[in-house]
C-alpha cells in the first residue's frame, strides 16, 4: 500500500484546511486510516481514525474541530480541520493499517501563524 498526503500548508488562526490522503496499491486488504501529526521533541500523536466500515474515533483532545471522512471511489481520506490554532502547527501523516498492513505516507506541513 502506498499513501500520498497533501493539502498541508499555511493557514491563519481560527481558519481550515482539509489534508487529503491517497492510497493506491493492495487497498483491499486496509482495515483502517487514520491521520497522526508530529512536533519535533515531542511524541506522535493520534488525530483521527476510520474504518473500513467507515466508523470514525478522535482522541478527546481532538474532538469538535477534527473531522475524518473518506471517499471510496477515490479510495481517498480526508482530515478537515477547523478552528485551527498554532498549537495544531504540525507535520500531519497518514496511516493504513490491515493484515499485514501498516503503511504510512510522507508528512504534509500544517503551519498555524499570523
Amino acid at each position: 500500500v502506498q499513501l500520498q498526503a497533501s493539502g498541508g500548508g499555511l493557514v491563519q488562526p481560527g481558519g481550515s484546511l482539509r489534508l487529503s490522503c491517497a492510497a493506491s496499491g493492495s487497498i483491499t486488504s486496509i482495515e483502517a486510516m487514520g491521520w497522526y501529526r508530529h512536533v519535533p521533541e515531542k511524541q506522535r500523536e493520534l488525530v483521527a481514525t476510520i474504518t473500513s466500515g467507515g466508523s470514525t474515533s478522535y482522541p478527546d483532545p481532538m474532538k469538535g474541530r477534527f473531522t475524518i471522512s473518506r471517499d471510496k471511489t477515490e479510495n481517498t481520506v480526508y482530515l478537515q480541520m477547523n478552528s485551527l490554532k498554532p498549537e495544531d502547527t504540525a507535520v500531519y501523516y497518514c496511516r493504513a493499517t490491515g493484515y499485514g498492513i501498516d503503511a504510512w505516507g510522507k508528512g504534509t506541513l500544517v503551519t498555524v501563524s499570523s
